[in-house]
């Protein structure tokens, strides 16, 4: 009899992690080459500003039935609009505090429900028609330097100028996003300059701790070492799945997070591989619970079955520079797929590739293009409360023909002036809410963005 076949998830995992060791064993036997020391001038204090306009328009698509929480087949628009403020100050040797007052104001695609992966990043789930005033980030950053070779710090939102030590602790403590620290990339993230589906900004199964803004209270510790990074922290949960007062209680309510990074250098080019883990503690709902309790003939819900319980999830990345304009990406990873979304999309597992091209080949050296798919998951659990006519907070049908949702977005990005650009980005949604009864979806976006 012959032996058993891996999964196709374990297969892909064993070939990511045997092609990351190798390219580690590569790297490691690579002779460092001789480089002048970096220099930068010294920044003290800084402000910077962004203001975003996002447009986007879906056009009807098939649907033999919807239900609460699906994506609209009528044809749609929606707007985000933001603007902030990013200001900097080094008040003594070592420490840095970053304030960001921010504003936003928009209108959602059917109320940002219907798809594991929403279409423009700088939605939020407590968005209005009305701009709204908040702090989006205020936190303190000391550095404390270990040795080693001279590292430059450029100048850029929420980042003083300055020299730092390759060796050196980083301690970061107060009020930001999860996704400024952890998962971060140079192609993707950014959805006010780069990809705006919410797939793309870090994993998609990544459900990191935060409010319906996207912001959370907590700290982070990070040992840098040369070549080698670690990182971890603990960070504040949500009072309640998806809403917007945090829980406080961050020895009960919690989510903790670690990270390993390795730069590597391929033909000359940089890369990074990294490897993290997550661990959430929340008063959540277990879809088995859910479909237990359930009546017969009756719909299961998450009300009466909320309790105390944790969440496991995983990811690996590796994001490669091919040439000095050419640079990819690719990531996956899973969670337990056990308890409900809490803070961020309703995606299981996921796996995401993306490359940018800069415009240097065509005369227009600021200038990009970027494409990217994802292949979003659920868990068997998911799918079935889902089939039975359950409701998430961003997915809902009624039932479920499953299949996974697979989204290409692809953007070219058009710098006129230092600092402004406009963008046209399109994005295709098969499978939209894992339902293979529905779809596809085109969208298309405008964004206008500028900052100084």
């Amino acid at each position: 009899m012959p032996p058993a076949r891996l999964p196709l998830s374990l297969r892909l995992v064993r070939a990511w992690l045997t092609a990351g060791l190798l390219l580690l064993s590569i790297d490691a036997q690579a002779q460092d080459k001789p480089e002048a020391a970096p220099t930068v001038e010294r920044q003290d204090r800084d402000a910077k500003f962004q203001t975003t306009y996002i447009w986007q328009n879906k056009p009807s698509f098939n649907s033999p039935y919807s239900g609460p929480n699906s994506l609209s087949p009528n044809r749609e628009t929606s707007y985000t609009w933001t603007v902030t403020a990013y200001f900097g100050l080094r008040p003594w040797e070592g420490g840095e505090l970053y304030f960001n007052p921010e504003g936003i104001q928009g209108r959602a695609l059917s109320n940002v429900t219907g798809l594991g992966g929403p279409t423009n990043a700088e939605l939020q789930k407590a968005v209005a028609t009305n701009m709204r005033f908040y702090r989006a980030r205020l936190y303190y950053r000391h550095t404390w330097g270990l040795g080693g070779a001279p590292v430059a710090i450029e100048s850029d939102q929420n980042q003083l100028a300055g020299m730092v030590e390759s060796r050196r602790f980083v301690l970061t403590a107060g009020n930001l996003s999860l996704t400024d620290v952890m998962g971060t990339s140079d192609i993707t993230g950014d959805g006010r300059t780069q990809f705006m589906n919410w797939s793309t900004l870090d994993h998609g199964h990544y459900d990191y701790a935060a409010d319906a803004r996207g912001f959370s209270w907590g700290f982070l510790g990070e040992l840098y070492w040369d070549k080698w990074a670690l990182r971890g922290g603990r960070f504040l949960q949500p009072k309640v799945s998806n809403g917007l007062p945090l829980d406080y209680r961050i020895f009960k309510r919690y989510g903790d997070q670690i990270e390993v990074e390795r730069n590597i250098e391929i033909g000359g080019q940089p890369g990074v591989v990294k490897v993290f883990g997550f661990r959430n503690v929340a008063y959540m709902g277990s879809f088995r619970d859910a479909l237990a309790a359930a009546a017969p003939g009756q719909a299961p819900t998450m009300d009466g079955v909320r309790k105390p319980q944790s969440k496991l999830g995983w990811g690996v990345s590796w994001e490669q520079s091919i040439t000095t304009d050419l640079r990819g990406e690719v990531r996956f990873g899973a969670h337990d797929g056990k308890t409900e979304s809490y803070a961020f999309t309703e995606i299981d597992r996921s796996f995401f590739t993306a490359w940018q091209l800069k415009g240097n080949r065509w005369g227009r050296a600021n200038d990009n293009i970027g494409i990217a798919y994802a292949r979003n998951g659920l868990s068997s659990a998911h799918r079935d409360f889902l089939a039975a006519g359950g409701t998430g907070f961003f997915l809902g049908d009624g039932q479920l023909n499953y299949g996974n949702e697979h989204i290409v977005e692809a953007y070219y990005s058009f710098v006129p002036l230092k600092g402004l650009s406009l963008s046209l980005d399109w994005q295709h949604i098969r499978n939209p809410g894992y339902n293979r009864d529905r779809g596809p979806v085109n969208i298309g976006s405008v964004r206008l963005h500028y900052e100084f």
